[in-house]
């Protein structure tokens, strides 16, 4: 049975893309774009873990999380902060969050930080049954991927990468022959309201590619000039 999130979030790109992502990384989302009505969510329903912004209409989030505490609703919180805004950090942990993310953020990030809430805050008996469970990899040609480990080998050696170029790389190697913009790129890797340019994405793919092209010539990166990129693998990709 797939872990129960809730996401109580009123802006509706960053909502989306929070349901959107923790849906294929096999969670079960609501999503709730109001203060009180996430509140009444979070007490009437059981979920494994909620996300939960800051700055909503209705009621906002410190107050959600302190009233779910005084009710001794335990069910851990991960709360959206904005840049630099060490004050909400403080008070959200004060208040009973478990953890925090900061916007902008990368898609990988997201997942990695609900993951390590929940091993956190699970019993031994559901610690030991996700750990007997099948790791997940992800193949292309002669290409490897561990999404929950971080690492990558081609032709069985080791593959050094920055943090973004596993996250580009993992998001092509997931959509085999599917053009991929580099706004599509820019959001889910570096977050929604990143500052920075289209040349990041750029400059991120042009390193990615020199290093897989220096071992192997089964998996490649192509350019789509005026689009963005996508994967072209002489063996069809498989999922265990």
């Amino acid at each position: 049975m797939p872990q129960k999130i809730l996401v109580i979030e009123d802006e509706p790109t960053l909502s989306r893309l929070l349901s959107y992502n923790l849906s294929q990384d096999g969670y079960e989302t609501k999503v709730v774009d109001h203060g009180s009505e996430g509140l009444q969510a979070a007490l009437q329903q059981s979920f494994d873990l909620i996300v939960l912004d800051i700055m909503l209409p209705g009621m906002n989030g410190f107050e959600i999380l302190s009233k779910l505490r005084q009710k001794g609703n335990k069910t851990p919180v991960i709360i959206l902060t904005a840049r630099n805004a060490e004050d909400e950090v403080v008070q959200g942990l004060k208040y009973g969050a478990d953890d925090y993310i900061t916007k902008p953020f990368g898609v990988a990030e997201l997942l990695a930080r609900v993951s390590a809430v929940l091993r956190r805050t699970m019993s031994d008996e559901q610690l030991q049954e996700k750990n007997l469970a099948a790791e997940k990899v992800i193949s292309a040609g002669d290409l490897y991927i561990y999404p929950e480990k971080y690492e990558v080998t081609l032709n069985g050696e080791s593959i050094p990468l920055r943090p973004k170029e596993f996250e580009v790389l993992l998001y092509l190697v997931q959509r085999p022959g599917v053009v991929v913009t580099r706004d599509d790129l820019m959001n889910i890797v570096w977050g929604f309201d990143y500052i920075g340019g289209q040349r990041t994405v750029d400059v991120h793919v042009s390193s990615l590619r020199k290093k897989l092209e220096m071992n192997q010539q089964s998996v490649q990166i192509e350019s789509i000039r005026g689009v963005g990129y996508k994967l072209v693998s002489s063996v069809p990709k498989k999922s265990e």
